[in-house]
C-alpha cells in the first residue's frame, strides 16, 4: 500500500481523498482495471468506509468525472466574465482557458481519453447531458458573433470539436508525439509552443 496522501499532500477529508486517489487508479488502470479494495487500500481506509461515502464504483466512478468537469465549467465562467466579450479575444481567452485546465489535469486527459475509446457509459450518456448546454452555449456565441461581422464564418461545432481535438488528442497521445519530435511534447516549452500554435491557426481563421 502506499503512503496515505493525507500525509503526504496535507490536510483533506476523507471523501475527497477518495476521489483523488480514484481519479488516479481509474486513468491508470481504467474502470474495469480499478477495483474498490485497490482504492480503499490506497487511500489507507477499509472498503466499508468507502462504500459510506461512495455505495458502488460506478457511483464513484461518476463523482470522480463530474468533479473534474465542475472544475472545467468554473474555469470556463471566469474566462467568460471579463468586459470584453465579443469577437477574438472572448475565443481566445477560452482556449487559453482550455489549455489551463487540461494542462493542469494530466491525470483527467488520461481518464477522458479512455472514456472515449471504451465508450463509458459516463461519457456516451450522463456526461454528454451536462456537456450538452455548455457545447450549445459555445456554438450559439460563435455564431452570433459570425453573424454580427466579428469573426469569420465557419461552422461553430465543427470549429468547437476541432478545439478541443487539437488540445486534448495532444496531451492525451504524449508519448506517440515524443517518438516523432525527438522531444518531451508535456515539457513546458514544448506545451507553450503547441498553445500558441493552435491559438494562431484559430486566430488567423477566425479574426474579423
Amino acid at each position: 500500500m502506499t503512503a496515505n496522501p493525507a500525509a503526504v499532500g496535507g490536510p483533506a477529508n476523507t471523501k475527497d481523498l477518495i476521489l483523488d486517489v480514484a481519479l488516479h487508479l481509474f486513468a491508470e488502470h481504467g474502470l474495469a482495471g480499478t477495483s474498490l479494495n485497490d482504492i480503499a487500500d490506497e487511500v489507507g481506509i477499509r472498503r466499508p468506509s468507502l462504500l459510506h461515502h461512495f455505495p458502488s464504483k460506478e457511483a464513484l466512478y461518476k463523482a470522480v468525472v463530474m468533479r473534474s468537469f465542475a472544475d472545467w465549467f468554473a474555469l470556463v465562467e471566469e474566462a467568460v466574465a471579463g468586459n470584453d466579450k465579443q469577437g477574438w479575444p472572448q475565443v481566445e481567452r477560452i482556449l487559453r482557458a482550455a489549455f489551463q485546465f487540461f494542462e493542469e489535469h494530466p491525470e483527467f486527459v488520461r481518464l477522458a481519453r479512455r472514456e472515449a475509446l471504451d465508450g463509458g457509459p459516463i461519457l456516451s450518456e450522463e456526461l454528454g447531458v451536462v456537456l450538452r448546454p455548455l457545447f450549445d452555449r459555445g456554438a450559439n456565441f460563435l455564431t452570433r458573433e459570425m453573424d454580427a461581422g466579428r469573426l469569420r464564418r465557419y461552422d461553430p461545432r465543427e470549429l468547437l470539436i476541432m478545439g478541443y481535438g487539437a488540445i486534448l488528442s495532444y496531451l492525451s497521445d504524449a508519448a506517440l508525439i515524443s517518438s516523432l519530435v525527438d522531444d518531451d511534447p508535456l515539457s513546458p516549452a514544448s506545451l507553450k509552443q503547441w498553445r500558441e500554435h493552435v491559438i494562431d491557426v484559430f486566430r488567423n481563421a477566425l479574426a474579423a
